[in-house]
């Protein structure tokens, strides 16, 4: 009898465990969401009649240097230069970093390009792996770019060149797969040029999903709902993870990360921080800790600003295969940002970061697959041993589908209700039914892959992993 009551005690613990955290998960995601909706009210009414063209003829408007890292790109490079070339700004110049690749990419860009190569003297102040050759174009209509030619040394290490090479003040890193838009240098600059007590050292955006969009010389001329499946759940995840989350730790000014597809940094403050790491695959979420904590330690006021306007899109993986890789490499990078700044966890003297940001980014983003998958199996044994309770079982599902379906419909909605890019009922339609199916079928395979993350950092795996793209042919008018 004592067996019996001891395996009844745990089961009881057990059940307990996970309804609470569960309902930890629940509340925390409704608390971010309510503060993302005050938060887009606010910047709404602040900046819904801005003329950014105005903006341009003020002299305080950053000078910009844009850094695209490429590594076999050459299926969607050119459209993706011409995107960033036509970006409304005065002031900047578009840094393209062949990274080594093994395909056609540096052939495409000299040819579509007119490069030549530059007798420009390449200073390593952060070290990088070797720089072959820097080129410009002998077009006029292309004066403001330069493609530098290096040995391969991941995406962090192309960066760090086209920060060395870069003479302006702020920089904005992005994915050259990526399509902007045209005001997307000025809503990025806003903030710098509004900074009075605090110094403004990072600012990022929204990135949506390009896949089935319209797309023309670099721009962005249709929003289409994604036709592939696995595309289209990720507008879904997309919207929860850019409106509904970051909107809301900006406002707490606890923001962790800006994606590494698209953010403007402060070169001053980046290049004393020794710019993206290499040893880290996750060099953009460790790069904007690494700068946040080093304003903390030299006790100077600073900010971190984070603009809801859907600027930037790109291409989304259409397979599973590609998925894995990607959600792998992204859990690793989260498991690496949290050991290298331990020290922050629960440290009063990182404020809202140390004493909030940091545990949730722990106990939700790291911990919480691990528990999930925990869970499963212990109620797999149970199950087996016959002792479930299936009411229990069956209520828990259901509520947790229910939540994640609510959670979802919360974000198409925000969406709707502010910046309106999905225009055709059918196109909210296929975001609907998509959102229905998402915890059946795609969140079990993020977990299989955040585990995979985990397993491969256990290893010592430091791949990066090659992200093969189809390109925006197939999307292009």
């Amino acid at each position: 009898m004592t067996g019996i009551s001891g395996i009844d005690n745990l089961i009881w613990v057990f059940n307990y465990f996970i309804l609470f955290f569960a309902f930890l998960v629940m509340l925390s995601y409704l608390i971010l969401a309510y503060l993302s909706a005050r938060g887009l009210r606010q910047y709404l009414k602040r900046n819904r009649f801005v003329n950014y063209k105005a903006l341009l003829a003020l002299e305080n408007v950053p000078s910009v240097s844009l850094i695209a890292p490429a590594y076999n790109e050459g299926k969607t490079i050119v459209e993706n230069v011409k995107s960033l070339l036509a970006i409304n700004y005065n002031n900047f110049d578009v840094i393209v970093v062949n990274d080594g690749s093994k395909d056609n990419s540096m052939e495409v860009l000299i040819q579509s390009f007119q490069l030549v190569r530059t007798e420009m003297t390449y200073v390593p102040y952060i070290p990088t792996k070797n720089v072959r050759g820097i080129y410009t174009s002998a077009n006029p209509a292309f004066s403001k770019l330069y493609v530098v030619d290096k040995e391969n040394g991941g995406k962090a290490d192309a960066l760090n060149t086209g920060m060395n090479i870069s003479q302006k003040p702020y920089l904005v890193c992005i994915d050259v797969d990526c399509i902007m838009d045209k005001d997307v240098l000025l809503k990025l600059a806003k903030p710098y040029m509004e900074a009075s007590d605090s110094k403004v050292i990072a600012t990022g955006g929204v990135v949506r999903i390009a896949n089935s969009c319209v797309i023309k010389a670099g721009k962005l001329i249709d929003v289409k709902a994604p036709d592939n499946l696995i595309a289209r759940v990720q507008v879904i995840e997309y919207l929860r993870a850019f409106i509904l989350g970051r909107m809301a730790w900006s406002r707490l000014d606890g923001l962790l990360i800006i994606s590494g597809a698209f953010g403007m940094f402060d070169r001053e403050i980046a290049m004393k921080c020794g710019g993206y790491s290499t040893a880290t695959v996750g060099e953009d979420m460790e790069l904007i800790v690494r700068m946040r904590r080093y304003m903390i330690d030299q006790g100077e006021p600073y900010t971190v600003q984070y603009i809801p306007d859907p600027l930037c899109w790109t291409e989304a993986p259409e397979s599973f295969k590609i998925l894995g890789k990607q959600r792998s490499r992204w859990m690793r990078g989260t498991i690496e940002t949290l050991w290298t700044h331990r020290k922050m966890m629960f440290n009063p003297k990182y404020k809202i970061l140390g004493l909030l940001s940091f545990p949730y980014w722990f106990l939700f983003e790291y911990l919480a697959p691990l528990v999930e998958i925990t869970g499963l199996l212990i109620t797999f044994i149970l199950i087996y041993l016959s002792i479930v309770n299936w009411q229990y079982f069956v209520l828990f599902i259901a509520l947790v589908y229910v939540f994640a379906v609510f959670f979802s419909m919360i974000a198409l909605y925000a969406e709707e209700s502010t910046f309106k890019r999905y225009h055709r009922i059918r196109d909210l339609l296929k975001l609907a039914f998509v959102a229905l199916l998402e915890p059946i079928f795609f969140h079990p395979f993020t977990v299989y892959a955040s585990l995979k993350g985990n397993w491969e950092k256990l290893r010592g795996n430091k791949g990066w992993g090659e992200m093969t793209r189809k390109g925006f042919d197939k999307k292009t008018a």
